[in-house]
């Protein structure tokens, strides 16, 4: 069996498969998030490594038998800094979704850096990726700039943080994906960019050793789970998506749903930059070869959901938002652009803040419901059209995953608004799949990744007439034109 780690935004699990893709065990813990200011969100990176710890070791309990090595997946672009001799961290972890560093990202921006960032990462410059959360967390902890200069500090995302931990300090390393999210990675070179680390004034001795996605990164403490268990599989949480769909072939697309939403289509060998601002990036890395891909990413999805739990206490539950959606016959004209933690592609506007527009006396909380739902299938939309433009090859099937697919209302509006096919697999952690997959295939229990699964997908057919759908989101472009508008005319953060 394989223990795959799924170190996610809003919480951290533990899944025990089998190689028939069976989840043996399932273990999961919340995650507590902290926003100490607006626009910035931090996670605390002692719990997630005691949650890790603990999910692990009550999966591997409940499963029984014997565990043949570990698959890690992880949110990305997620930073922490630590002490390379004790293991304990010096600041809270920087979100993925913090803005705080958008008057960097600007600044670069403004003085025409933007193109050579994005020539040799695939990346454009904005707050969401690492290099500028590190180069904050030296800037900001007390005397990191000087300790990591003596090489006593080491940087990295979750992944790095996690295989630390679990191999009881021995092993600082990371894999290409989540290497390739940090503006610091060159996509042809795979390997660290002097000019870029230069650039970010970020040091290359506090940085990760970088493996392929299927290799041998280390073995467990033994004190961790009582014996030595080998780390042989390692992706961002998006790319292991990618893998856990089996997506191997250039064309083959899939959007996970989760916290944001993330649209990910291989492009084969060979990297391709975007000229639409979608996101050139590493797809996974295996004895084979590399995989490339281009990415398009929502900020805010499955956390616009909870915002009509949490924030305006409108639903009891993430579930209640379907039948509120439903109750409707039309949006009433309601559209609502989730740009909480800014807007991304095809946007990318780290300044952008959200919006409701077409508010009436009549607006109810089923029409700001629907409105957040709707704005997800907007987003794909944006997305898809980017994509297209950018001369890949349009999706025949869009294959979804993540918590938001199981609204099933929502699954359908998405269908009619990208007008195509939405197949939804039987087996929802691709996430977690494609970290045992990349595993096994590192174990050399597997040969590919695209085994297909034994229960047939969930489809939805679009059904909705085309001047419906052009109706629609010309009434989206013009809420999200009003917001950016906004964005516009705000001061700029400090």
């Amino acid at each position: 069996m394989i223990l795959a780690i799924d170190q996610g935004t809003t919480s951290t699990r533990a899944i025990v498969f089998d190689l028939d893709w069976r989840a043996r065990a399932v273990k999961q813990v919340p995650l507590q998030q902290h926003f100490p200011r607006p626009g910035w969100v931090e996670h605390d990176a002692g719990e997630i490594w005691n949650a890790t710890l603990a999910t692990c070791r009550d999966a591997i309990a409940q499963a029984g038998g014997e565990i043949a090595g570990v698959g890690l997946t992880n949110q990305r672009e997620t930073t922490v800094l630590w002490d390379r001799s004790t293991g304990e961290p010096l600041h809270r972890a920087i979100v993925w979704q913090d803005r705080r560093t958008a008057n960097v990202c600007a600044a670069l921006r403004e003085r025409g850096l933007e193109p050579k960032v994005q020539d040799a990462t695939g990346l454009v410059l904005d707050p969401y990726f690492s290099a500028s959360k590190i180069a904050w967390l030296l800037d900001h902890v007390d005397g990191a700039r000087e300790r990591s200069a003596r090489g006593e500090l080491c940087a990295g995302t979750i992944d790095s943080w996690l295989m630390f931990k679990l191999t009881g300090g021995r092993v600082h390393a990371t894999d290409v994906t989540n290497a390739s999210r940090t503006s610091l990675f060159g996509l042809t070179s795979l390997d660290w960019d002097d000019a870029l680390l230069d650039l970010f004034n970020v040091p290359r001795s506090v940085l990760p050793q970088v493996k392929p996605s299927a290799a041998h990164f280390g073995d467990t403490d033994v004190d961790v789970f009582g014996k030595l268990l080998p780390i042989m599989g390692v992706a961002g949480d998006q790319q292991a998506a990618l893998a856990g769909h089996g997506a191997i072939k250039p064309g083959e697309t899939k959007i996970t749903y989760g916290t944001g939403g993330f649209l990910m289509s291989n492009v084969g060998d060979a990297p391709m930059h975007s000229r639409n601002r979608l996101l050139g990036t590493v797809g996974f890395q295996t004895p084979t070869g590399v995989a490339y891909a281009l990415e398009g990413s929502i900020f805010s999805a499955g956390s616009a959901v909870q915002w009509l739990r949490d924030g305006l206490g409108l639903i009891a539950a993430s579930k209640d938002s379907e039948p509120l959606a439903a109750s409707l016959s039309d949006n009433g004209g309601v559209y609502l652009v989730p740009a909480f933690t800014g807007l991304g592609a095809p946007w990318w506007n780290a300044e952008a803040r959200g919006g409701v527009v077409g508010l009436t006396r009549d607006a109810t909380a089923a029409h700001l419901a629907r409105a957040v739902l709707e704005a997800i299938a907007y987003q794909t939309h944006d997305l898809l059209e980017a994509l297209d433009a950018d001369g890949a090859p349009r999706p025949p099937v869009l294959k979804v995953d993540g918590g938001v697919t199981e609204n099933a209302w929502a699954m359908q509006f998405l269908a009619d608004v990208c007008d195509a096919p939405v197949e939804r697999p039987a087996f929802q952690e691709m996430t977690a799949l494609g970290a045992a997959r990349l595993a096994a295939l590192g174990l050399g229990l597997i040969e590919r990744l695209d085994v297909p699964q034994d229960r047939p997908p969930t489809v939805w057919e679009p059904r909705m007439g085309a001047s419906e759908r052009q109706s629609l989101l010309a009434g989206w472009r013009a809420a999200v034109d009003g917001v950016l508008t906004v964005a516009r005319g705000a001061p700029k953060p400090s």
